[in-house]
């Protein structure tokens, strides 16, 4: 098995995984570990292809990995509110935004050291 266990157990990583994850499809871009970032860019990477298929059983496999939260907020003309959750702003937002592209969706620019254990820092963002 070729991935990082980041000192976690599996339970752990994978819940770490699901949150950068959203966080960073959510937000366009995080600051983080190089090591958490590496892996991060692979399950990001997977979740925009599938939002790019946008068929029914990509939608299924998306959420299955993907936390419920809140992405956007809107309220109409007639005072409702409308709110998106990750997923639905996977495929209604960030997916046509790679429509033209084949892979390659993020990038990781290198910034400096933590302070404390001299970890690499970098951000990791959707490539526009």
């Amino acid at each position: 098995m070729s991935y990082r266990k980041l000192g976690r157990t599996s339970s752990q990583r994978k819940a770490l995984l699901r949150d950068l994850t959203a966080a960073l499809l959510v937000n366009g871009r995080i600051e983080t570990t190089e090591a958490r970032a590496k892996e991060v860019r692979k399950t990001a990477e997977k979740m925009i292809t599938l939002g790019k298929h946008g068929d029914l059983a990509s939608r299924r496999k998306a959420a299955a990995f993907m936390r419920n939260i809140v992405a956007d907020v809107q309220t109409t003309e007639d005072d409702k509110v409308k709110v998106e959750n990750a997923l639905q702003y996977l495929f209604n937002q960030v997916a046509p935004r790679f429509e033209g592209r084949a892979g390659g969706y993020t990038r990781i620019l290198k910034t400096v050291q933590r302070r404390g254990d001299a970890a690499q820092m970098v951000i990791l963002e959707l490539v526009d």
